[in-house]
């Protein structure tokens, strides 16, 4: 059974991949995982190859859901795409991506390209 917190992440991880998709991304890998470290979502779109961290709050009295990436999350996320792109011998071009949405009052989705590396 999952808490309430998985269930926002994971509806969360569903409506940053139909937006992505929506922008001609095709989602390759939802929660690649490496050791203890995991990608949200894997996109590709002809030579590019992004790394999406998705952070999905009910709102922001806490903060952003971007905020809440820190440098620690962000190398985890960091040391899993390496792994993916040396298991699978990517020669393309990569980019790491945080998708940050907020569910109320409304759902709004902010894409942040190039958020880290």
């Amino acid at each position: 059974m999952r808490t309430p917190a998985q269930h926002t992440g994971q509806s969360g991880e569903e409506l940053a991949a139909r937006f992505l998709e929506k922008k001609g991304f095709t989602i390759i890998s939802r929660n690649y995982r490496y050791r203890r470290a995991e990608v949200d979502l894997i996109a590709r779109k002809a030579q590019l190859l992004i790394f999406v961290e998705v952070k999905t709050r009910k709102g922001s009295a806490f903060g952003n859901p971007e905020d809440f990436v820190d440098s620690k999350k962000a190398a985890l996320v960091i040391e899993a795409a390496d792994h993916y792109i040396h298991q699978n011998d990517w020669q393309g071009n990569i980019r790491f991506d945080i998708i940050a949405i907020l569910t109320k009052p409304e759902v709004d989705i902010q894409h942040m390209e190039d958020a880290f590396f």
